[in-house]
């Protein structure tokens, strides 16, 4: 992974930082002050990081959305 890619997350995480409970909070924290120092960070903590962001990252489900969308096949001419 690169610095641009734990950039990234970091900057997701963000948005989700009052919903971290204490340990992962103290791990974001952590992520925060490598990052400020301008460290690539390492293989272990960047699975950390990783699953972290997976954890809080769900993909919207769309398929829900295509009843909002179909066209009214009813009608006739």
């Amino acid at each position: 992974m690169s610095y641009r890619d734990q950039a990234k997350y970091l900057d997701f995480l963000r948005k989700f930082e009052r919903k971290l409970d204490r340990k992962e909070a103290e791990d974001f924290k952590m992520f925060l002050k490598m990052q400020k120092d301008e460290e690539e960070f390492d293989s272990v903590t960047m699975k950390k990081l990783k699953s972290l962001y997976d954890k809080y990252n769900v993909p919207v489900d769309r398929s829900k959305f295509d009843a909002l969308f179909k066209k009214n096949e009813t009608k006739k001419n």
